[in-house]
């Protein structure tokens, strides 16, 4: 046994990722949790949890000094940080040591080394690993060096990582504008408002090793992973191995990794990320002094539990494994499951998950990492990710194919989400032939955004409206006699459903079933029903169909990944449920949030005149900013919100005249 008690200093999926494996070695385990996370599932599945006192993230997860407060109360042996939060603070890992409390993961001295990126990249030059050149330096001195630089740059955070605090620069007049945000972005994130430029390459991809190394110098790796399908810098999908490299520079690449590890007396699980060109040439970008978001491709294509393999190093241990005997298996593919709009630039979108029906898992093929389990809400102070959805085949191919059927068998309800975009991304011609980079998702935006409509349209919106209107239209016990008997004659045939216009639905027959809606009649055959779900079939095509209501009555439908507000509307009605203003402003112009979150700048003044396009305001959710841009030329007549203040979704923001 490595440790008799653990606590975890985390959240969400990871903190549960870390007691399964706590739990199979026998060890007791400890939760955290703030006043949003008091019936969370990883407080449900620890052995014991704590409340954290305070509001905010800065008061509770990120509170070093009370987690090390709460571990010496519960009689902790170790503290395992997970991902994010604490994970890379050097400050925290200290407190721990002085403390008497092992940290699950490298000293101090090893993540302030790696965690500013500056550091990271001197260090990493130094013994002779590739870097990108880059500047360093106040703003100022950043804005003097850009003029002499070839555009585009990148702008990036020093004490970044995970995508977050990120600019590409393609023209100096954006410069100025883009050190200020991303400087905001990486101090409201990281605690440190430090910037760094350097030279930005194309169409570069995103490869990175996965390290280990022990507490007595033994340092292995276990093999890479391709993350190159991004959006906003974040990671979407990743894969293990790439499909990119060689042999040669799988090899090399490996014992770059290693290299760099056993130099700076690395100990726990780390990763060493690598940008590669199109000519196959590598470059170092940063170290993760942690265990990955992306983590379970490469247990699955090695049969390793690195949790475990934490646990085992932080509490002193040799590793166990030698290079040679680590097998490379087949292919692993993992894709990230957000709360998000990909029709609206990936803005993030929390709120209530009022339908949750993830794919039927089987044993060493498909894998769910999640803390959800049912109708839930999903916080705007969290990152949006709620889900990460990992399959293994024998090959790419069939791996594809296999995430690509368990992604169509994935319902969420009540958030815009990215399911179908991810399935839409699998589909293309271009991901399948491993023609890809960081910049995949922008330069296919248009062929992903023509695939979507495709599959939409391969299901017909007049059975999302005969779904819905026999699932209003069923009795609520689902053991009623009149199932049996032909309950519509008697309790009503007809319903009127609000989708973007009103469309009469009118039920002709039972058994085979005959819908009319307007002049147009549809047969259905081999229908069964549930209370969540029915399936029939229709011109020999069998479809699929969920239904859920939200704490609002909000009425959702779907198919195939497709979801559909629908609401019922009767004639009485002086509004018809559902209906909504325009979010946009373009027509009247009220600029609404599109998202809770927190305003952090204002841009615009009462009686400015703006242009089209133009940045009014910043809302960050989820940990990202989100400009709100004029969706027309006019003057600002009013500004309704204030810097630091909190908002709702289609809360008033601003409002706009046109000229």
């Amino acid at each position: 046994m490595y440790y008799k008690r653990i606590l975890i200093a985390n959240r969400g999926e990871i903190a549960l990722r870390v007691i399964k494996t706590a739990k199979n070695l026998g060890i007791h385990t400890v939760a955290l949790y703030s006043e949003q996370d008091r019936d969370a599932e990883h407080v449900l599945q620890a052995d014991e949890a704590f409340p954290l006192k305070g509001m905010g993230l800065q008061e509770t997860y990120l509170n070093a000094q009370q987690i090390v407060e709460v571990a010496q109360k519960a009689k902790a042996d170790a503290i395992h940080p997970g991902y994010g939060f604490l994970a890379e603070n050097a400050e925290f890992s200290k407190l721990c040591a002085d403390s008497g409390i092992d940290f699950v993961g490298p000293d101090a001295k090893a993540i302030e080394l790696m965690g500013n990126k500056v550091n990271a990249r001197e260090f990493a030059k130094s013994i002779g690993v590739p870097v990108l050149e880059g500047v360093v330096g106040d703003h100022e001195t950043l804005l003097e060096a850009s003029k002499s630089l070839k555009f585009p740059l990148l702008i990036k955070a020093a004490a970044g990582g995970g995508g977050k605090g990120m600019r590409i620069v393609h023209e100096p007049k954006d410069m100025e504008a883009a050190l200020e945000s991303t400087s905001r972005e990486a101090a409201s994130y990281f605690g440190d408002g430090a910037v760094l430029i350097e030279r930005y390459i194309e169409n570069p991809r995103h490869i990175e090793v996965q390290v280990l190394a022990d507490k007595h110098g033994n340092v292995i790796h276990l093999f890479e992973r391709e993350c190159s399908i991004q959006r906003r810098f974040q990671k979407v999908i990743e894969e293990a191995p790439s499909p990119t490299l060689t042999p040669e520079l799988r090899q090399k690449m490996g014992e770059t990794a290693v290299l760099l590890a056993q130099k700076m007396n690395y100990s726990n699980a780390g990763t060493v990320e690598f940008l590669v060109d199109e000519d196959l040439n590598f470059y170092f970008l940063e170290m993760n002094t942690r265990i990955q978001v992306e983590h379970p491709v490469t247990e699955m294509i090695t049969g390793i539990d690195l949790v475990e393999q934490q646990l085992l190093v932080a509490s002193g241990r040799n590793l166990p494994l030698k290079q040679d005997q680590i097998q490379l298996k087949g292919h692993a593919i993992e894709a990230r499951i957000y709360a998000e709009d990909p029709e609206k630039d990936f803005i993030p979108s929390p709120g209530e998950i009022s339908f949750y029906n993830p794919p039927r898992l089987f044993e060493g093929r498909l894998r769910l990492d999640s803390a959800i389990t049912g109708p839930c809400v999903i916080h705007p102070d969290f990152d949006p990710m709620i889900a990460k959805l990992v399959v293994w085949d024998e090959n790419r191919d069939l791996a594809i194919e296999r995430l690509h059927l368990a992604l169509h068998d994935y319902q969420i309800h009540g958030i815009k989400n990215n399911i179908m975009y991810l399935h839409t991304l699998l589909n293309t011609d271009a991901f399948k032939q491993n023609k890809i980079s960081t910049h995949f998702c922008q330069h296919h935006a248009d062929e992903l955004n023509q695939i979507m409509l495709k599959e939409k349209e391969d299901v017909p919106s007049f059975l999302f409206h005969i779904s819905f209107a026999l699932f209003e239209l069923r009795p609520k016990t689902s053991d009623s006699v009149w199932d049996h008997i032909g309950y519509w004659r008697l309790n009503g045939t007809r319903l009127r459903v609000l989708d973007e216009d009103t469309i009469d639905v009118e039920i002709l027959e039972q058994n085979p079933y005959r819908i009319q809606i307007g002049e147009s009649k549809y047969a259905l055959e081999n229908l069964q029903m549930d209370e969540n779900y029915m399936t029939f079939e229709y011109e020999s095509t069998r479809y699929r169909f969920y239904r859920s209501k939200n704490s609002d009555g909000k009425s959702f439908v779907s198919c195939r990944g497709i979801v559909r507000q629908l609401e019922r509307w009767s004639e009485i009605q002086a509004k018809p449920v559902g209906s909504s203003t325009e979010s946009s402003g373009a027509s009247d112009g009220r600029i609404l949030s599109p998202m809770p979150g927190k305003i952090v700048k204002v841009e615009a003044q009462a009686g400015q005149s703006v242009s089209k396009g133009e940045v009014l305001l910043i809302v960050e959710a989820m940990k990202m900013e989100n400009s709100i841009l004029a969706p027309f030329e006019g003057k600002i007549e009013k500004v309704f919100v204030e810097e630091g203040e909190q908002v709702m979704n289609e809360t008033e923001l601003i409002r706009l005249s046109a000229n």
